[in-house]
């Protein structure tokens, strides 16, 4: 996977013109009921459990920092001498190393850290973020978390605590009251093995991503196209803009999955499950941006630029930040 880097403004003044994948919700099941009292049954349970994950202990609404590594060791912890200040900490919880192998911790003797559930004693050496989780170090009897991610060539240290202010006063969340119309059936479109798309995100590095197709679908009297990423065996991501981004929706865009597709290619997008992407609720997550090509816009017969609304989904965050 190649990566490059952009200047943060220029990435996302596209996506601020209509005006992070973290925990992504499950898509809707193939066979969901589209009729009422079952269909908006099924909606209300998926948006408990979307509202659930996000203000969980370690959800993305427990953030309270990301500080990117700027030097060869430097002292964690919440005090004033620290070169790493944690928002919420007790005075320095230890000493973060990098080496020519690796990142490494050394926690503070008075200090009460623990890794992956175990006290630390002496050093350890920090697995960034990935399929596996990563190494979690704790504090605070387990409400404060840090974890390593690498964005490109940049390491960071992400930064939970269950008693953070996003957590202690989250709003809520608001959605499109769930309509069966939006719950389309969609034709999945396979481009050449190996293509792949260059997705940018909110901190200016782009990735080059595997992109195995576009899903493509009628509304309001036209066709629209969606380029997807993910494994069509197992579900694709849809990222995406509309004409209801900036005003009733999250300015840079929302996310959506899908169930597997079908033999015949053909695959249910459910835009009723759409939902925000974490940065929606923190300043301190790196989501993806959608992809140019995923505004949902087109020229008509006339030239004119046609954008669909869509009226489904997750709405802007109350207290949202961005």
């Amino acid at each position: 996977m190649k990566t490059r880097t952009l200047a943060f403004a220029v990435l996302l003044l596209p996506a601020l013109a209509a005006c992070d994948r973290p925990d992504a919700p499950g898509a809707a099941p193939p066979g969901a009921a589209d009729t009422a009292p079952e269909f908006g049954e099924a909606h209300a349970a998926w948006a408990r459990q979307r509202a659930d994950e996000l203000n969980r202990p370690d959800g993305w609404t427990s953030l309270i920092g990301l500080h990117w590594l700027d030097a060869d060791r430097q002292r964690v912890g919440g005090g004033a001498q620290d070169d790493i200040r944690l928002a919420i900490a007790p005075p320095h919880l230890g000493t973060l190393e990098r080496r020519a192998d690796g990142v490494y911790f050394t926690a503070d003797a008075a200090a009460a850290v623990t890794v992956d559930g175990r006290p630390l004693q002496g050093e350890v050496a920090l697995q960034p973020e990935g399929r596996d989780g990563g190494t979690q170090l704790e504090y605070d009897d387990g409400k404060g978390r840090i974890s390593l991610i690498r964005r490109g060539d940049r390491l960071g240290l992400r930064v939970r605590h269950a008693d953070a202010p996003a957590r202690l006063q989250f709003a809520g969340l608001d959605f499109f009251a769930p309509d069966p119309a939006w719950r389309v059936q969609a034709r999945f479109v396979a481009h050449p093995p190996g293509t792949t798309l260059p997705i940018a995100n909110i901190i200016g590095d782009i990735n080059d991503t595997p992109n195995p197709g576009y899903v493509e679908f009628d509304k309001d009297g036209h066709r629209w196209r969606l380029e997807a990423l993910g494994d069509p065996q197992q579900g694709l991501s849809l990222n995406f803009q509309d004409r209801t981004s900036g005003r009733e929706t999250y300015a840079v865009g929302r996310y959506l999955q899908t169930g597997p597709v079908a033999d015949g290619a053909t695959v249910v997008v459910d835009f009723n499950r759409a939902y925000n992407p974490p940065c929606a609720y923190t300043a301190y997550a790196t989501c993806p941006l959608p992809p140019p090509g995923n505004r949902l816009a087109q020229r008509d017969t006339d030239g004119r630029t046609v954008r669909l609304a869509v009226l489904a989904g997750e709405k802007a965050y109350a207290g949202a930040r961005h």
